[in-house]
């Protein structure tokens, strides 16, 4: 049997969210296990520095490092996250959202979306919306933390935040230097591998400084410096599925009341977020160039802001896809270095933090066993393929033919996978549910409905309930859910009272 040696060097090449969160991640878990990190970024390099809305597992994240919630949001300028508004999505004029949460209650393990099916054919006129209390809690600008009481309706969501990347990833510096990580400024000018197993031996700056790790983490963006110029690990590219390849954004002036959800707003040639922080608003344009500058890009993006541009317009440049191997040799690739996918749904984030725990998970030792690397190019695998196929719905799931690019979607062969699970709902409103994956049934049900995609049947099994109870217990739990949303705090007197408020003008006028 060989001796295992254990990584004692562990070097993180870029900065930026991925860097600092993966730096923190690995710090804290393990702390008094002996390896070093070292994290090599440049101050002349740019961060994408836009990903600022997030998921609820993003507070899992924080909780496992033992971050102080409303410390960390005064410290980010961070705003609650009930969900997502899509306008414009399945036709122009329509609006929903997908929420962070369950539609109902289940009856006999049948989801509650057949009861309001069944209720809707007899002519009853209620959305789904109506019955899931973060929609409506959200709809009219409340928020507080979900109930530890299991029998409420309060206790039926959970919540994400809308932060300031850049500043999330300067308080996880601040975290990770605590912890001992060592930050050096400089540049990668060059990559030596070993000659005998094509392991990444050293970089070396642009000082001459040589770095040598046994583990290598490439957080070094688009470029994939380790990942792919050093170890040729090869791209999948998603272009004729996910097609948009730019995006402008731009921070403005906050105004009017403060909310706790994100916008996407559909537009002839991509599509348009905001993201509202205490400080600012986010905002930003994705969109596919073959069918739109970059000017009129910016031009449409600038003529929409609800307040004074407070810099200038940052372009960006992307090709949808993911690496056939994320862990290839000694290198692990985390963030963009590991693929993209635009961020209509909040996950780049999730995907950082879903490459630290695999890694955590499957840690290795100096050997770097294939068998680890295998088992978790699939699971990061998976879980791009499945996003992939969530993003690609919104597109699909649509009436519009108003434009180039929505008749592409409409013309366009998808996915098996996805597919699948369109003629499943459609049919008879079946979820195909995953072991493992990001987004939940109430997430597809939130989508499909939400665009039109309405089940032609409902589970036989509802017809056991007497359709006069039925709709009156329905009705009941209508009223409830709006009477709990109505009594909930308003969102910005509750980031007050939570003491995560951080005093800027911009949420106190609201």
């Amino acid at each position: 049997m060989s001796k295992v040696e254990r990584i004692e060097k562990i070097c993180i090449l870029g900065g930026g969210t991925a860097g600092w969160m993966t730096a923190a991640g690995l710090a804290h878990k393990l702390e008094g296990l002996g390896p070093s990190i070292r994290l090599v970024e440049s101050d002349q390099i740019g961060t994408v520095g836009v990903g600022e809305a997030t998921l609820p597992h993003i507070r899992y994240f924080n909780k496992s490092l033992g971050i102080d919630e409303p410390e960390l949001m005064r410290a980010t300028e961070a705003t609650f996250k009930l969900g997502i508004e899509f306008c414009d999505w399945g036709k122009l004029g329509d609006k929903y959202i997908h929420p962070f949460g369950d539609y109902g209650q289940p009856v006999s393990n049948v989801g509650f979306h057949h009861y309001w099916r069944k209720m809707q054919q007899m002519g009853d006129t209620s959305r789904l919306d109506d019955y899931s209390y973060p929609i409506v809690a959200a709809e009219l600008g409340k928020f507080k933390l979900p109930s530890e009481d299991l029998n409420s309706i309060e206790s039926t969501f959970s919540y994400a935040f809308q932060f300031d990347a850049t500043l999330y990833g300067k308080y996880l510096r601040r975290y990770a230097e605590r912890k001992g990580v060592v930050r050096t400024e400089g540049k990668a000018e060059d990559v030596t591998l070993h000659p005998e197993n094509g392991f990444v031996k050293s970089i070396t700056l642009a000082s001459g400084e040589i770095i040598e790790a046994d583990l290598f983490i490439d957080c070094s963006g688009f470029r994939g410096v380790l990942i792919e110029q050093a170890l040729k690990s090869g791209y999948e590219d998603w272009s004729h599925w996910l097609p948009c390849n730019r995006a402008v954004a731009v921070p403005c002036e906050a105004k009017g009341k403060s909310v706790p959800y994100t916008r996407a707003t559909a537009r002839k040639a991509g599509w348009q977020w905001r993201i509202p922080l205490q400080h600012r608003t986010g905002n930003g344009h994705v969109y596919w160039n073959e069918f739109i500058s970059d000017d009129e890009a910016a031009h449409q993006l600038t003529s929409t802001l609800e307040g004074k541009a407070l810099a200038d317009v940052n372009q960006l440049y992307f090709q949808t896809g993911r690496r056939k191997k994320f862990f290839n040799k000694n290198v692990v690739a985390i963030g963009l270095a590991g693929g993209f996918l635009e961020p209509l749904e909040s996950t780049s984030i999730h995907l950082i933090q879903a490459g630290i725990t695999t890694l955590l998970e499957l840690f290795p030792d100096k050997a770097c066993d294939l068998r680890d690397a295998e088992e978790y190019n699939q699971t990061l695998g998976q879980e791009f393929d499945r996003i992939r196929d969530f993003l690609v719905l919104h597109y699909v799931a649509t009436e519009r033919d108003d434009s180039e690019m929505w008749r592409y979607f409409q013309a366009m062969k998808l996915p098996e996978s996805l597919q699948y699970k369109i003629d499943a709902f459609k049919e008879r409103g079946h979820i195909v549910k995953y072991e493992f994956g990001l987004f939940l049934p109430p997430s597809w049900i939130a989508v499909m409905l939400g665009q039109g995609i309405v089940p032609d049947q409902y589970d036989p099994l509802v017809d056991r309930a007497d359709p006069t109870k039925m709709l009156q217990q329905i009705t009941e739990l209508k009223n409830l859910t709006r009477q709990a949303a109505e009594a909930t705090p308003d969102h910005a007197v509750f980031l007050q009272q939570y003491g995560a408020a951080s005093g800027t003008a911009a949420l106190m006028a609201t």
